[in-house]
């Protein structure tokens, strides 16, 4: 995010977000002549295959989804349309991250998720609110496996009320439940 952002108003941040969705809504649109979209459709066609079953069951939770590999990638697929892929990442970073058992390996990991999604300004900043940040900020002086759960609770609703409703109603996920 930019320098200074914290400093504006939160209408201002709202809609910035919002030029940045139509924005990259306009650049799919077939009739002004990209084909962007395109090829992540036909790159999810061979992906999914595992089961049409398994692609129903998306829609069935928001769990069911993160369940699924093949899910995760259509997901990620679609929240790169809307550039806010930057949220499954982290959360994924934080699975992984919940996985690793060496100590100092933890510490490592831990400064470079905070780094990179966390702290203000990150390059790939996740929306998580200013109390939380600093939660997770104190957090890492004893870095443990659970120092991101709230961080990683907080970006996890903001995907299943948010981007996940939107991933069910997409051209690309209605596509591939038809083929199913």
């Amino acid at each position: 995010m930019c320098r200074g952002l914290a400093a504006l108003p939160i209408t201002c941040l709202e809609r910035a977000k919002d030029l940045k969705t139509r924005l990259g809504i306009l650049l799919h649109k077939p009739e002004l002549g990209h084909k962007i979209g395109t090829s992540s459709k036909l790159q999810l066609g061979s992906r999914w295959r595992d089961s049409s079953r398994e692609v129903l069951e998306w829609r069935e939770s928001f769990d069911q989804l993160l369940k699924s590999k093949s899910g995760v990638t259509a997901f990620h697929t679609f929240l790169k349309t809307e550039f806010s892929e930057e949220n499954l990442d982290f959360w994924l970073a934080c699975e992984d991250f919940k996985k690793t058992r060496s100590k100092t390996k933890l510490a490592s990991k831990a400064n470079r998720i905070f780094e990179e999604f966390v702290q203000s300004e990150a390059p790939r900043e996740v929306n998580i609110d200013h109390e939380t940040r600093e939660i997770t900020r104190k957090n890492l002086s004893g870095a443990t496996s659970a120092c991101f759960n709230e961080a990683q609770a907080k970006t996890r609703t903001l995907m299943e009320k948010d981007s996940y409703p939107r991933f069910l109603k997409s051209a690309s996920y209605q596509d591939m439940t038809k083929q199913a």
